[in-house]
């Protein structure tokens, strides 16, 4: 890309003097000429001009071409369009014309006409602050400049806070409006390469959002995006704000963008067009439901909407308390994701019965807990209901119950890396699981081994507050402020407390 960058003070050109020694160390390396790319702004074409014309008549040949890509202006002012991030693409194509070999004066006219095809547009949601200064002008909460240039100057309008999506769209018929002087020509059908640059304040995850809404817009224009150029190509120190940047091309010009360059803030893009690139795909459905002879075996239909509506009620129910019991030991959610969990099954149920099978009903609550309940929770309760669900494709008996929450006990400690003991959920399910080995034994008894169960799974998660966390969040929080019970155990106590109860109501 480029030779050499003359520094001037910030947004201030470069003084003659130090323009002339760039272009002389240039000269004195060897080079057969040199070309001076300037944006266009009254400083920059006067010094830069000057330097020119001392170094031309000290024999050394020197071009200069002025950039403006400022798409801002609708009417045109005697001073031209302002010199914007579009800029950029002049260096590349200009690098890549010299490191090929072409001359001076023909890389002068071609990035000439390079430039013409370019337009440039900024918005922000603040001005910038040079050092020392105040902001060069003042926005309320509720609004956006936009047009404005790279050096804290304001913008031609002001425009109500709005969506990225909208911002877009507005920026880019700001763009290519043709009664606009300063549009770039791009209609339907055309190619260009998309700028998405960063004017310094911006994340990486608002840009990547700014960036996506463009694609999508243009492509809705049918304009095919050959290249998109996403970074922090030219900042105006801390501006909260982007540029986008069209440039149109064919393909001779597209191989001088794709060129090699060793330009370390060149971003390593793939040499294929952005349009016509699958970008996502759909999700895959759920894998299709094997019929099992267990479907007549369980729970009935009506029995298993009452358990789950009481789990649910109770969740709810819950929320504060365990929210509460959370903020001690984590970030204070856990009743609110297990109240996420709580409404999406009560949507789920409304949609119509349940599954008959256990398995298909463990199933199908483990692929609804994973996609609405979040977090570590919704990963170890799906964890377990799919690891418990195989036993209980074969047989449904009190042994397969048993042998179900010993498979789901499993994975969970398997994955989850916590181990009874460490105060997490797992410690109030495993003294419940212990209890219902019961359940192998012949002439078990359901009801009397699922209360022991339950007591156990109360007793253990009480007796979480006194233990020092092994595992999750808690683990991180210095034991001496954990004096309450985890808030996890608690919920998944409170859980089997509720099915214990609902099958009681039922008198299953």
């Amino acid at each position: 890309m480029l030779t050499g960058v003359i520094a001037g003070a910030v947004f201030t050109s470069p003084a003659v003097g130090s323009i002339l020694a760039a272009i002389r160390a240039v000269a004195q390396a060897g080079t057969v000429g040199t070309l001076l790319i300037v944006k266009n702004y009254t400083g920059d074409r006067l010094n830069f001009g000057l330097a020119r014309e001392q170094a031309r008549a000290e024999g050394i040949p020197v071009e200069m071409v002025v950039i403006g890509d400022d798409s801002a202006f609708t009417v045109l002012k005697k001073a031209g369009r302002r010199g914007l991030c579009g800029t950029v693409l002049i260096h590349k194509v200009a690098g890549a014309l010299a490191e090929a070999g072409v001359g001076l004066e023909e890389i002068t006219n071609r990035v000439s006409v390079v430039a013409k095809a370019m337009g440039t547009l900024g918005v922000s949601l603040s001005s910038c602050s040079v050092p020392g200064s105040r902001p060069t002008f003042e926005l309320s909460p509720d609004e956006v400049e936009l047009g404005l240039g790279i050096h804290g100057e304001a913008g031609v309008r002001r425009i109500k806070m709005a969506s990225a999506d909208e911002i877009v769209t507005l920026m880019l018929d700001h763009m290519t409006n043709s009664s606009n002087v300063s549009h770039v020509p791009v209609q339907s059908g055309s190619s260009v390469v998309l700028m998405v640059n960063n004017l310094g304040g911006l994340s990486f995850l608002e840009l990547g959002i700014m960036a996506d809404a463009a694609v999508r817009s243009l492509e809705g224009r049918g304009v095919k995006i050959a290249r998109a150029l996403v970074g922090t190509f030219m900042s105006a120190l801390e501006m909260p704000g982007i540029s986008l940047t069209l440039l149109l091309v064919d393909e001779p010009l597209l191989k001088l963008i794709d060129a090699e360059t060793t330009a370390s803030a060149w971003p390593n893009v793939a040499k294929v067009s952005v349009t016509g690139r699958k970008r996502s795909r759909a999700a895959p459905a759920e894998p299709l439901e094997v019929p099992d002879s267990t479907a007549t075996g369980g729970l009935a239909s009506r029995q298993t909407v009452l358990v789950l509506e009481r789990v649910c009620a109770t969740l709810l129910g819950l929320e504060e308390h365990l929210n509460a019991l959370d903020r001690a030991a984590g970030d204070g959610d856990c009743g609110t994701t297990h109240s996420r969990a709580a409404r999406a099954i009560q949507g789920w149920l409304k949609e119509g019965p349940p599954p008959a099978s256990p398995a298909q009903l463990l199933s199908k609550l483990s692929f609804l807990l994973l996609e609405k309940m979040g977090g570590s929770s919704g990963a170890l309760y799906g964890l377990f209901l799919t690891a418990a669900a195989q036993p209980l494709k074969v047989k449904t008996d009190l042994p397969a119950w048993s042998a179900a929450m010993d498979a789901g006990l499993e994975a969970m400690q398997k994955y989850g890396k916590a181990a009874p003991g460490d105060r997490t959920m797992l410690d109030s399910l495993w003294a419940a699981g212990q209890e219902l080995q019961a359940w192998k034994s012949p002439g078990a008894n359901l009801f009397h081994v699922l209360t022991k169960a339950v007591q156990s799974a109360e007793a253990a998660a009480e007796a979480t507050k006194t233990m020092e966390a092994g595992a999750g969040r808690a683990s991180y929080i210095s034991s001496a402020r954990l004096d309450q019970p985890d808030p996890g155990a608690v919920a998944t106590a409170t859980i089997l407390r509720a099915i214990l109860e609902a099958l009681q109501h039922e008198g299953v």
